[in-house]
C-alpha cells in the first residue's frame, strides 16, 4: 500500500483493510456531482461490492466531502466478506483535470479555483489517487465494462443537465496538453443564441441538454398554441417530462426532440469528420427516450456526414447501467491507471 504524503489542509489517516492471505483487489471509485458524491468499492470485474451517497453541497470544502467518503468508505467494508485489498481511488468530476489531479473552476460546484484532489485523496486514503472528467470517466467505462470493449476509437457523449464527452482515439482518452480535451458542449451553434452557464452564447450544451430541451419546448409551447401537448396542462415540467411525453407520441413534445436532433446530429458529424469514430455512445436521462430520439438523430448525423463516412460509424446507447456508471467509470479509471506499465 502506498504511503500518504503529508499535504497541508488534508488528512493523512491511512486505509486498513483486512489482511487474510487470500485476498481479491478492489478500488474505490468516486463520482463527484454538483448534487450527490456516488462511490463505492468494485472488483476487477466491475461489480460494485458495495456503495453509498452524500451530497455534496452539504461540504464547504473538498477536504470536508473526503473526509467523510473516507469515513463512510470504511463503515460500509463491514457489509463486505473479509479478503479485500485496496487498489487505488478513481475520481471523475466536472472539470476535472487528470494531468494535474485538480478540479478547476468547475461552474457547478461550490468550490471555487482550483482544488488539489488527487493531493488531498492519496493523503486521505493512503493510496494512489487518479482524477478525470466525468464524460471521460464515462468513456473509460465504457470501454472496460460497457458496449465499447474491443474498440479502440469510439466517443462517448453524456446528455445530462449539460453535454459532456469522452474522446478515445487508438484505445487512450483523448486529453489534450493541457488535460482539458473534449469540451464537446462548448463547441458554438450560434454566436448569438442562447446565453450558456461559461459566459458565452449558443453553445451546443444551450440546445442539446436537459436545459436545452426544456428552454425549446417552453418556447414551443409558446410559439405554437394550435398544438396540442399534455404538458400545458402541468404547472411544470421537466425533461423527464418531456422524455415521457415524447415517447408516448405528444406532438409538441416530439417537435422539441426533433430541433434537438437536427442541432446535435449536426455536431456529431462534425465530431466524425474529426476522429473517425467506429461508434458514438450517449449516455445520460435523454438518451433514454430511446428511438424517439435516436431515429431523427442517426438521420441528421448521416444527413451532414461527408460520403467518405456515411453509414460507417454506429449511434449506440450506452450499455452502462444509469445507476451505477459513474461509480464504474471512475473506477475503470482507478483500475486503468493503476495496472498501467510502469
Amino acid at each position: 500500500m502506498m504511503e500518504p504524503a503529508e499535504k497541508p489542509g488534508c488528512l493523512s489517516t491511512k486505509l486498513s483493510l483486512n489482511s487474510n492471505y487470500s485476498m481479491e483487489d478492489i478500488v474505490l471509485g468516486i463520482d463527484i456531482g454538483g448534487t450527490n458524491t456516488k462511490f463505492g468499492w468494485v472488483d476487477r470485474k466491475g461489480r460494485i461490492l458495495v456503495q453509498a451517497n452524500l451530497e455534496t453541497p452539504m461540504y464547504p470544502t473538498f477536504d470536508d466531502l473526503i473526509r467523510d467518503v473516507h469515513s463512510t468508505a470504511l463503515q460500509i467494508l463491514p457489509s463486505m466478506k473479509a479478503g479485500y485489498r485496496a487498489r487505488a481511488v478513481g475520481i471523475g468530476a466536472p472539470n476535472g483535470n487528470y494531468y494535474k489531479g485538480t478540479i478547476e473552476f468547475a461552474p457547478n460546484l461550490s468550490w471555487k479555483g482550483i482544488i488539489p484532489v488527487t493531493a488531498c485523496t492519496a493523503g486521505t486514503f493512503g493510496l494512489p489517487s487518479f482524477l478525470t472528467n466525468d464524460a471521460n470517466a464515462a468513456a473509460i467505462g465504457e470501454m472496460q465494462y460497457g458496449g465499447a470493449k474491443g474498440m479502440k476509437d469510439f466517443v462517448v457523449i453524456t446528455l445530462g443537465t449539460g453535454v459532456g464527452s469522452g474522446f478515445v482515439v487508438n484505445g487512450e482518452v483523448m486529453y489534450g496538453h493541457d488535460g482539458f480535451a473534449g469540451e464537446f458542449g462548448h463547441i458554438i451553434v450560434d454566436p448569438h443564441g442562447r446565453p450558456c452557464g461559461c459566459g458565452r452564447k449558443g453553445c451546443l450544451e444551450t440546445y442539446a441538454s436537459a436545459k436545452g430541451i426544456f428552454q425549446s419546448m417552453t418556447e414551443l409551447l409558446s410559439k405554437h398554441p394550435e398544438v396540442p401537448s399534455v404538458l400545458r396542462k402541468q404547472n411544470s415540467f421537466t425533461a423527464r417530462d418531456i422524455t415521457v411525453a415524447a415517447t408516448r407520441g405528444d406532438q409538441l413534445s416530439l417537435m422539441a426532440f426533433e430541433e434537438l436532433a437536427t442541432v446535435l446530429g449536426a455536431k456529431l458529424a462534425d465530431i466524425v469528420a474529426i476522429t473517425s469514430p467506429e461508434a458514438i455512445f450517449l449516455f445520460g436521462g435523454l438518451a433514454q427516450a430511446g428511438d424517439t430520439l435516436f431515429i431523427p438523430l442517426k438521420k441528421h448525423m448521416e444527413d451532414n456526414l461527408l460520403v467518405i463516412f456515411k453509414d460507417k460509424v454506429k449511434l449506440l446507447p450506452s450499455m452502462l447501467s444509469g445507476s451505477d456508471a459513474a461509480i464504474l467509470g471512475a473506477s475503470a479509471l482507478a483500475w486503468m491507471e493503476c495496472e498501467r506499465p510502469s
